[in-house]
């Protein structure tokens, strides 16, 4: 394993290290750059190795921060909308998991949302964030994922709201491609915007040949894309789909959430190396910094310098006065 990672770092990645001076959008585009980095639902899990051993409210100001102290490369964040029309940053439905009230966020105004707190057992912190605080807190300084949850916001609604942020440089948005669909980067919803297409998955295109076309054809558009993301893919339909993506010259995205993570903690040769070594260029993950720390172990990328403040977790509630943007 360890050989064929190092095979790889000196061939697709040997320009990694010059270019992880590279802004995060210039990064997340060259498929050169490196192995990079998406937290899932932002750095909410304790980073020891780094000094940070409390674990955070996901979906929290203060997780960006820990993931900006840490290097990552992408944040995924989920975006609903209250009653009011406000859109905010929850991956619940309900706020019942993750703050201290109870109810679905389409229930509840704006106030009343930002009355509440996010917690990690009963410790509090924040008020949940807006989508514009969010990204005015990320701006230029890591690229921002969109999950837009069911029955929530449209993308119409939340590509507004990046465009009046002036956040278009640093989010990235995703949709699942079918078969026979243009390329979805080219859409005018999509302008001056990072789009990522998602092939695969539950009831979309399963067998292999059907998944490298959608590949190719949306990697065809006027518009780059970045990257590729598989879902739930079995080994031909990723070879199909990982061939395809490196013809036109994409990334290769892929997820190693819930057991995946619990392996790579044990394993992560296995885990991770494995993906990277047979094409896989952008990993997400709840396990940033150990994916982080792996990586730098390899030879693939260095470590960010992190200062006293950057290492130490906010105190409970130390952001409660997030801006009621929408």
């Amino acid at each position: 394993m360890r050989r064929r990672i190092f095979a790889l770092t000196m061939g697709v990645l040997a320009v990694a290290g010059s270019a992880q001076a590279a802004g995060p959008r210039d990064r997340l585009y060259d498929p050169a750059a490196g192995v990079l980095v998406v937290a899932h639902r932002a750095c909410h899990a304790p980073a020891p190795s780094r000094g940070m051993t409390g674990e955070l409210p996901e979906n929290s100001l203060a997780a960006l921060e820990r993931c900006i102290a840490l290097g990552v490369d992408v944040v995924e964040i989920d975006v609903r909308r209250t009653q009011d029309g406000a859109l905010v940053v929850m991956h619940d439905a309900k706020v019942d998991r993750t703050t201290t009230g109870k109810g679905k966020v389409s229930d509840l105004t704006l106030g009343e949302l930002q009355a509440l707190r996010l917690k990690v057992g009963d410790q509090a912190f924040e008020a949940p964030p807006t989508l514009c605080a969010f990204l005015r807190a990320a701006r230029g300084r890591v690229v921002v994922n969109l999950d837009l949850r069911d029955e929530g916001p449209t993308a119409a609604q939340v590509a507004r709201v990046v465009r009046d942020t002036g956040a278009q440089d640093w989010v990235l948005f995703k949709a699942r491609a079918e078969a026979g669909a243009g390329p979805i980067a080219d859409q005018p919803l999509y302008q001056n915007l990072a789009f990522v297409p998602i092939v695969g998955g539950k009831g979309g295109a399963r067998r292999a040949a059907q998944l490298a076309v959608i590949t190719a054809a949306q990697a065809r558009g006027a518009r780059p894309i970045p990257a590729v993301e598989m879902d739930a893919l079995n080994k031909d339909a990723f070879v199909a789909v990982r061939d395809a993506a490196q013809a036109a010259r994409v990334r290769l995205w892929s997820n190693t959430l819930n057991t995946g993570d619990r392996h790579a903690l044990t394993d992560p040769d296995k885990a991770w190396g494995d993906l990277i070594a047979e094409g896989v260029s952008i990993v997400q993950t709840d396990q940033p910094a150990a994916l982080l720390d792996y990586l730098h172990g390899q030879g693939l990328r260095g470590l960010p310098s992190v200062t006293v403040a950057d290492a130490r977790s906010p105190s409970p509630a130390a952001s409660a006065g997030s801006p009621r943007s929408r």
